[in-house]
């Protein structure tokens, strides 16, 4: 079941709940995948949007309003965030919703996919394939 904490203006479900949205309604749901391009090209949702968070105020235009937004990133931090932007710039809150995603075989439950992942038809330019880090060692 959908739950909101106090002060946040969205909903957030479990990638179960977030399934079942999307199979309730795949016509009226639109998944917005807020996570970096090069975790996007390790693979995503068929049929999601990608737009990464850093730019998600900029392109918010590609965000339809006549539809029920689901936000989805790797831990459900971006994807909060997300949330708060579209709710800022006027989307209405009872349609926006965050849920996280696993992209790693044995991921916690907790995690599981909503739908199948689509692997990347082309990795985008510079990257050549392969996966970027941002971690330092």
């Amino acid at each position: 079941m959908p739950r909101q904490e106090p002060g946040e203006p969205y909903y957030r479900v479990d990638s179960n709940e977030a399934r079942a949205i999307l199979d309730a309604d795949t016509a009226g749901t639109v998944v917005v995948d807020v996570r970096r391009d090069d975790e996007w090209i390790t693979g995503h949702i068929a049929g999601a949007r990608h737009i990464p968070i850093d730019d998600l105020a900029d392109r918010i235009d590609e965000v339809p309003r006549d539809k029920r937004l689901l936000f989805i990133c790797a831990m459900g931090v971006r994807s909060g965030l997300a949330c708060e932007v579209a709710a800022s710039m006027g989307y209405a809150t009872e349609n926006t919703t965050t849920s996280r995603m696993a992209l790693r075989p044995g991921s916690p439950p907790a995690i599981l996919l909503p739908t199948a992942l689509t692997p990347s038809p082309h990795p985008f330019p510079g990257n050549r394939g392969r996966a970027k880090s941002n971690l330092r060692s």
